[in-house]
């Protein structure tokens, strides 16, 4: 055996949304001290599958010695499809890759009836290897189903994680260290209703706020923002320790294509929850997922979803060219022609890069409390823009003034106050 080529510790490839960065790191735990590589896939797109594939050869290719699994949720939809790829020992699913059991089995594919799942148990990781900031998932599945996503499929119906066994984890995270945590879900604004007393989103983020103290920044991933309450918008908008950083499930900007996607909300919904937002704490960035090229999306159609970059201010934009997910209805609707697709898509980053240059610039002059990040020179402000700055300790919140802009960044220039 070449045992130059085995990683002596896990190996973690880790593709898609910070659910599955967050899941990663509890799989590391797990897996501690085993010479193993394990691909945490994605199903989000067709391109997202492709680049596990990819990924799954160019892991082969640098470990050829070592056992290779495949886990996440395009191992969960397809598992008969990546078990036959040479380059795979083992297939586990998403109802089983947190499960230390699973990881001791010897099948080779070990992937159950997702929808049967009721129940989402805390992570075991109390650290996050390779990251500052650290992720919590409080939430898992989906009871929606809007008509291009597979997600549901691959991670089942919408479970919470009660509310003691989050703060205890979120405490756990700031002993180890972290200054910054992000709550994580696939509908995270879905928090609550399977629990006993049926615990809202809000009522989660106030009893972490309450129960540790020593938290100094939390940050919440995507929000769909139909289920945004006013409890919920009020810590969003008057919690110091919550950071000024909304991003926003909006995927369209017309009430045609809105409604075809079985989506909850209409354009007016966004731009009024934005406008109540930016009214409240004016220094909120928002960001958004977009999609370009819906099915039967015209010109027009599209025109109101290219204005909804100004109009709802998005300054961290996720556009995807629509991709036709098997098995979903979109995917039997009219299709927009592929460079259609992805020249709306370019259209709407173009758009997208100048609101953030206008945003970056309007920067210039303030002070923004930083994150350092590895190397040591870089971190995100509360705002979650990009600040490179002299170099300090990592995981050190950093107090900066902001002097320019370069490439997309901040940079900071130190001043004479700063955290500890």
């Amino acid at each position: 055996m070449n045992t130059a080529a085995v990683p002596c510790d896990p190996t973690i490839i880790t593709l898609g949304c910070r659910l599955n960065l967050a899941e990663s790191e509890t799989i590391r735990a797990i897996n501690a001290g085993r010479a193993v590589v394990v691909v945490n896939s994605c199903a989000v797109t067709n391109m997202a599958v492709a680049q596990t594939r990819a990924a799954i050869r160019r892991a082969r290719r640098l470990h050829p010695e070592a056992e290779l699994t495949v886990t996440g949720c395009a191992a969960q939809i397809d598992p008969a499809g990546f078990a036959a790829m040479p380059e795979v020992d083992r297939v586990i699913g998403n109802a089983q890759k947190l499960d230390p059991a699973a990881w001791g089995a010897t099948e080779p594919v070990v992937v159950e009836d997702i929808m049967a799942v009721r129940k989402t148990a805390p992570h075991l990781a109390v650290s996050f290897a390779d990251h500052v900031r650290a992720f919590v998932e409080v939430q898992n599945g989906c009871d929606h189903r809007c008509t291009f996503c597979a997600i549901p499929f691959g991670r089942g119906n919408s479970r919470s994680v009660p509310a003691g066994a989050v703060i205890d984890r979120v405490a756990a995270l700031v002993d180890a260290g972290h200054r910054e945590v992000v709550l994580t879900g696939v509908d995270l604004t879905s928090y609550g209703p399977d629990l006993p007393g049926t615990p809202s989103l809000a009522l989660l983020v106030e009893r972490i706020l309450r129960h540790v103290p020593g938290l100094e920044r939390l940050r919440l991933s995507s929000l769909d923002s139909i289920e945004i309450d006013d409890r919920l918008l009020a810590l969003l908008t008057g919690e110091a320790r919550v950071m000024p950083h909304v991003h926003l499930s909006l995927q369209a900007g017309d009430d045609m294509v809105l409604k075809r996607m079985k989506r909850r909300h209409v354009r007016a919904d966004s731009v009024r929850l934005v406008n109540q937002l930016k009214a409240a704490r004016s220094d909120i960035a928002i960001g958004a997922d977009l999609i370009a090229g819906f099915p039967t999306e015209d010109a027009s159609m599209f025109a109101n979803t290219l204005a909804l970059i100004d109009d709802c201010d998005i300054v961290h934009a996720h556009i995807f060219p629509y991709s036709p997910r098997i098995g979903t209805p979109a995917a039997r609707m009219p299709q927009v022609a592929a460079d259609v697709r992805k020249a709306r898509a370019a259209m709407l980053r173009e758009a997208a890069a100048r609101r953030r240059a206008r945003w970056l610039r309007s920067l210039i002059g303030s002070r923004q409390a930083v994150l350092v990040e590895r190397p040591g020179t870089r971190g995100h402000a509360g705002n979650f823009a990009e600040v490179a700055l002299p170099a300090a300790a990592i995981g050190r919140v950093q107090e900066v003034t902001i002097t320019g802009v370069t490439d997309g960044m901040l940079i900071g220039a130190a001043t004479a106050a700063a955290a500890a």
